[in-house]
């Protein structure tokens, strides 16, 4: 029994600097204490907790104004053109997980590997398109069921969403909001109106590292998370962003997958967590935390290392683990049993770089660092 929805096909289709008022700080002190019950997982910007449905504060919403994600989708390989400068391209494919290339107008052939993301038949990768408004994609013999989007996130017509009037944060580590970078939430429905991935909760059991694999010195890393975000929820019919945070080279910390309306990011009232797409076989009861950028052969930056290890400080704080320790993850959904550490990367589950080479060498002082008091 597969634990994650991996369609062979989508079921639907469809630059912004960040705001003071969105783009919140990532320090601030850690809680002290181990017990932190799921009503007071998030705070407001005064630290105080709230005990409200909540969890986040009640002082309302403020509109903001994000483009809107424009993409224009391709069937098959061949030459694809767009009416607009694309920031990203998806594609996904099945077969070989290695069997497909794509060149960009005016570039050479890239082999497409499926970097973070995988699928359980092919694969599946998101280019960096230099603003290109053509692309062609070929593909192996044996390999099928091409499909490719491209996507812009910086410069569609503006759309208002309602974000928070007041900062969020996690026990102290600050956090953008679904809304404060501009989550459509409409990508995450069926034409008919139905959830595309309905959302599952199982105990938090382990947390596993990754890196977006995309560009480093991201100019506008709210426009990123768009882009990932359309590309698992639509290119990978995933139905949402495939991680629960996300972090960018500044420290800024991104609400990743939906986890419901209660305020708390990831986790349900009961201190349950939603079950993400970032581990193929492995996401059940498994947290994922995505660095933006590539670190295969770049360090993170000090920001961003630190509020990765802030945010694993006060997760396992809240669920009362050990993030140095030795552990057996048991999949709730398929009984699949692995010995590994309650704080992991993305290789230790599947066979991939993430999280690059570089950011996986640090994870025993990422773990160290976040057991201290």
């Amino acid at each position: 029994m597969s634990e994650s929805p991996t369609p062979a096909e989508p079921s639907h289709r469809r630059k912004r600097s960040l705001s003071r008022r969105g783009m919140i700080a990532a320090g601030g002190a850690v809680a002290a204490g181990a017990a932190l019950t799921p009503v007071v997982f998030a705070t407001t910007d005064s630290g105080e907790s709230d005990n409200s449905a909540s969890g986040s504060g009640d002082s309302g919403t403020t509109p903001e104004k994000f483009p809107a994600t424009r993409t224009e989708a391709a069937t098959g390989t061949g030459e694809a053109t767009t009416a607009f400068a694309a920031s990203y391209v998806g594609v996904r494919w099945s077969g070989a997980k290695d069997g497909a290339a794509i060149r960009l107008a005016d570039g050479g052939w890239q082999n497409l590997a499926s970097g973070c993301a995988h699928v359980e038949d092919g694969g599946t990768a998101l280019v960096a398109a230099d603003n290109s408004k053509a692309y062609e994609v070929k593909a192996a013999a044996g390999v099928d069921g091409v499909h490719s989007l491209a996507i812009d996130t910086t410069d569609g017509p503006n759309r208002t969403v309602q974000v928070p009037s007041e900062p969020t944060r996690v026990r102290g580590v600050g956090y953008l909001s679904r809304a404060a970078w501009g989550a459509d939430e409409s990508k995450r429905f069926k034409p008919d109106g139905s959830v595309n991935s309905p959302e599952t909760y199982y105990p938090l059991q382990i947390i596993t590292v990754h890196h977006t694999a995309t560009p480093n010195n991201d100019p506008d890393p709210a426009a990123t998370v768009r882009a990932i975000y359309e590309y698992h929820a639509i290119t990978n019919d995933w139905g949402d962003i495939g991680y629960h945070f996300l972090i960018d080279e500044a420290g800024a910390v991104y609400e990743g997958r939906y986890s419901g309306d209660d305020g708390i990011p990831a986790f349900n009232p009961d201190g349950d967590l939603v079950t993400g797409f970032h581990s193929v076989g492995y996401n059940s009861g498994a947290l994922g935390i995505a660095l933006i950028g590539n670190l295969d052969t770049q360090a993170p930056t000090d920001a961003a290392k630190a509020s990765l290890i802030r945010l694993i400080k006060v997760i396992t704080r809240f669920k009362g683990l050990d993030p140095q320790a030795e552990v057996t993850y048991t999949n709730p959904v398929n009984g699949t049993k692995k010995d590994t550490r309650t704080v992991g990367g993305h290789r230790d589950y599947f066979e991939t770089e993430c999280p690059g080479q570089i950011m996986y060498d640090l994870l025993g002082e990422v773990r160290e660092a976040a057991a201290r008091r």
